[in-house]
């Protein structure tokens, strides 16, 4: 199944997906594309950046176009796939408070695990979209971005509700979300929690202890994790040497990016695209 939304003049796109035929296999390939999986039903193993998760029944993942993402051909889940024009997630980050918390562009990306009561709810909202995608008219892109902006607050709502501390104020959300957008900007040139911590006009204890609070990874982890994500992209995807990929990413020296590399996967750069085409073949 491939359902389709194209606009033209907007140059936006949105896809509902199961990834049951070589078409719907093909999307995956186009690196400009967010994506909401739901596992249905049992369990399902997918690639994410080189590495195998499993997700288990009633499962949300979120994925950001900087992740590189492989499922097998099958009917157990269930996608929405779209580009930033038809739903910037950054552009409506104050509405549906979801950057930083449903996509990180992190090698972990996060997964919500539904609650009986949820279940129902997303069932019913990809039924209501599998029935607008058939509703051809004037409104029906509206139409569709209403019902992924309700997905993606529900989805906020339900990742917010299992943080350690739940009533966490908006503000301390909205830091951590701000936080987020700046390494996905700048995580090439900045390497440092500090360099951050003063475009936030915070101090870098200040944001360690917010991370803290939300039971949330290190700010200097999320660097890490996302420079070390491009990384792997690039030696994945790129014909580039490791030290065409190190001056990328802001490092002096290809030594130093391998270390880090190496600290970060436990592999070296060679060694890892190495060992991920032995697997293709």
């Amino acid at each position: 199944m491939k359902l389709e939304y194209k606009s033209i003049k907007e140059d936006s796109y949105l896809v509902l997906t199961n990834f049951n035929c070589e078409p719907s296999q093909n999307i995956l390939a186009d690196k400009d594309l967010f994506k909401i999986i739901w596992c249905q039903e049992d369990s399902v193993t997918v690639e994410i950046d080189g590495y195998q998760i499993v997700l288990q029944q009633q499962e949300l993942l979120f994925c950001t176009p900087s992740n590189l993402l492989k499922v097998p051909q099958t009917t157990k889940l269930l996608a929405l796939v779209f580009n930033r024009e038809f739903y910037c997630i950054r552009d409506h980050d104050r509405e549906v408070s979801c950057h930083g918390l449903l996509f990180y562009g992190s090698s972990e990306p996060p997964i919500l695990k539904l609650s009986e009561k949820y279940q129902k709810s997303i069932k019913n909202m990809f039924t209501i979209l599998k029935e607008e995608f058939e509703t051809k008219d004037q409104i029906q892109g509206e139409m569709l971005r209403v019902l992924l902006k309700r997905l993606l607050i529900t989805s906020s709502r339900l990742i917010k509700a299992n943080l350690p501390e739940p009533e966490i104020s908006n503000s301390q959300i909205d830091i951590v979300r701000q936080y987020n957008i700046l390494v996905e900007q700048h995580f090439k040139t900045k390497h440092k929690v500090s360099e951050y911590a003063q475009l936030l006009f915070k101090s870098p204890k200040t944001l360690s202890n917010l991370f803290r609070k939300m039971g949330d990874k290190s700010p200097l982890k999320i660097i890490n994790e996302r420079i070390a994500l491009e990384a792997k992209r690039l030696l994945l995807a790129s014909d580039k040497t490791t030290e065409e990929i190190a001056y990328d990413l802001g490092y002096k020296e290809a030594g130093h990016f391998s270390k880090f590399f190496k600290t970060q996967t436990g592999s070296t750069p060679a060694a890892f695209k190495k060992s991920k085409k032995r697997t293709k073949v």
